[in-house]
């Protein structure tokens, strides 16, 4: 049996190749050197091991290396434990056709004399070997890489923190490692002392001194301050109006009107506006009518001494004028001839709100109660209602009578229905809805013109706060934070918005887009004090306020187009009366013949 080839040189192929006849005959024809001699076969190796651990200088156990060509030492070694010397590798070998035949269609038989011969085969190539990709974040991990802190190259394991910060406490020049004489330039130069830290907060400056000139200034600075402090809700601008691109409204007044003596109390309602385009105002103890076509001012009559107008409001067609007293009547006079027709008396404090529908004239009291007063009867209180505990100062009847809407003091807005209940003295009706979510005095209440049964109501101080009421299912609609105390509010004829006027801080004039409630416009200081009441003219596009300043001032926020102001009341005015302006629009007011303070 032939001896295996060695594992390095062995063939990948594991398939035996047959031996033919005439490949035989070729190798009995070889002269082998000692296995002809003996007729046995080299033994076999055991183990792989056994082959590398007797490689040396020369492999003993190679059978292709004759005996005569190791050395000395080595010969003695495998004499005993090898197997008998491999037979001398000659430099020529019997060839014949056949042999030359197989040779060159490469079969070769694993472990024949062929695979003895000195071929040269191609060499193993490992693949490359692929190197695992990392984030660039990510450190490679080398062996033999520098391990170190780039920033502390020395780590000790015993280090004291502490000592290390007491050295750190304080940043000065160090003496000891600087010559005497540099370090007394640095000082010269810095005007560092040596034992004062570098890096260190000053100490904060003097107090002021307490004479007499620096005090009056803190005092006056103080006295000021409010002036140039931004208000809440406040845009900076020059003309002090915020408008948006698709109004402008103007922001200065068309007239303004001297009105000394008007009161300034919040709960009052001293200002309206009737449908001949009249204005009536209450200075103090005196009521004035003011014709805005004419100019001319009439005095209406004055309260009983030691008392004062606290309320007035026109009828529905403007001939009659209620007045509410502080003493708790009510008076009637008619508006052509200036006379008092009557004094309805039964209130016990002032009458703060008045309100007309028809023949009825609804007063609010300030201890909370409502009377119905027909002016057509001797015994005008017909109805009394009873749903507030705080003095009723806002008060107002829907266009079609069959609601009236009511504000306290104490917070609460009541929706009455006006046809429910029997007609007499001692008739006592209640509320239909009662609303609690004001947090202050309601004054400002408004029916809505274009939707009746929208209802809106604006609290006070501590509210500031537009509330949107359905009276048909008492639900709240719409609500809207304000910047300050709201004093009255009025609903547009002719857009869908809501008018609004406000104390302090702002003492402005605020319109409302609905039902989106964006603001619109907003005109600040309309005042110089808080505006307290205001009134639309007939033809819905100009606002009178009045307020603590003791001014009534008009406002043009709306333009009214001439073909929509003749469905109005104005048409039954003469036209000769009706100034044109141009561009169809017209001035129910006649604002020329008024003179500009």
């Amino acid at each position: 049996m032939n001896p295996k080839t060695p594992s390095r040189q062995r063939a990948r192929s594991e398939v035996q190749t047959p031996l033919t006849p005439s490949l035989r005959n070729a190798m009995n024809n070889m002269n082998i050197r000692s296995g002809a001699a003996t007729g046995t076969s080299p033994p076999k190796r055991s183990t792989m091991r056994s082959t590398k651990a007797s490689s040396g200088a020369l492999d003993t156990t190679n059978p292709f290396i004759a005996s005569s060509q190791l050395p000395s030492g080595s010969k003695s070694r495998s004499a005993s434990k090898s197997r008998p010397g491999s037979p001398v590798k000659r430099n020529t070998i019997p060839t014949n056709e056949s042999f030359v035949k197989q040779a060159s269609n490469g079969v070769i038989r694993k472990g024949g004399v062929e695979s003895r011969l000195d071929v040269v085969t191609n060499d193993y190539v490992p693949p490359a070997k692929t190197e695992m990709k990392r984030s660039k974040s990510t450190p490679a991990n080398r062996a033999g890489a520098d391990t170190r802190d780039r920033f502390i190259t020395k780590k000790e394991a015993n280090t004291d923190i502490a000592a290390v910060a007491q050295t750190l406490e304080k940043m000065s020049i160090n003496p000891a490692q600087s010559s005497p004489g540099h370090t007394a330039r640095l000082v010269a130069a810095t005007g560092m002392p040596l034992t004062r830290r570098i890096l260190g907060y000053h100490e904060p400056p003097p107090a002021a001194s307490s004479s007499t000139g620096d005090t009056m200034l803190t005092q006056q600075r103080e006295f000021a301050r409010p002036l140039y402090a931004q208000r809440p809700g406040a845009v900076a601008t020059s003309t002090g109006a915020t408008t948006n691109k698709s109004r402008k409204i103007p922001t200065v007044p068309e007239r303004v009107l001297d009105a000394p003596g008007l009161v300034d109390d919040f709960y009052l309602n001293l200002l309206s506006w009737s449908v001949n385009n009249a204005v009536a105002v209450a200075l103090e103890a005196a009521t004035y009518i003011w014709s805005a076509d004419t100019g001319n001012v009439v005095p209406l009559g004055e309260a009983p001494e030691g008392s004062y107008v606290s309320s007035v409001d026109f009828s529905n067609d403007g001939m009659f004028l209620g007045v509410g007293q502080g003493t708790g009547d009510v008076e009637l006079w008619d508006v052509e001839t200036g006379q008092r027709l009557r004094t309805m008396g039964g209130h016990t404090v002032q009458v703060a709100s008045l309100s007309w529908h028809q023949h009825i004239l609804s007063s609010g009291c300030g201890d909370g109660s409502i009377w119905h007063h027909d002016v057509r009867m001797s015994d005008h209180k017909v109805m009394e209602l009873l749903g507030h505990t705080g003095e009723v100062c806002g008060l107002k009847w829907r266009s079609d009578g069959e609601l009236l809407a009511s504000g306290g003091n104490d917070n609460v807005v009541n929706i009455w229905d006006g046809r429910v209940g029997d007609v007499g003295e001692g008739a006592r009706g209640s509320a239909k809805w009662t609303k609690r979510n004001h947090t202050a005095a309601v004054k400002a209440v408004a029916w809505c013109p274009w939707q009746p049964s929208l209802l809106a109501s604006g609290g006070g101080t501590n509210d500031a706060t537009i509330h949107v009421w359905n009276s048909t299912t008492g639900a709240r609609l719409h609500t809207l934070r304000t910047p300050s105390q709201i004093t009255s509010i009025q609903w547009a004829p002719h857009r869908k918005e809501i008018l609004t006027t406000h104390g302090y801080p702002t003492n402005s004039i605020m319109v409302h887009a609905y039902p989106s409630m964006e603001r619109v416009a907003e005109i600040r200081d309309a005042h110089d004090s808080r505006v307290l009441f205001s009134c639309i003219s007939p033809a819905g596009d100009v606002v009178c306020t009045g307020a603590g300043d003791e001014n009534l001032k008009f406002w043009r926020i709306w333009d009214i187009q001439n073909e929509q102001f003749t469905k109005k009341k104005i048409r039954r005015k003469d036209p000769a009366e009706v100034e044109e302006l141009g561009g169809g629009m017209i001035n129910p007011t006649k604002e020329g013949v008024l003179s500009i303070r």
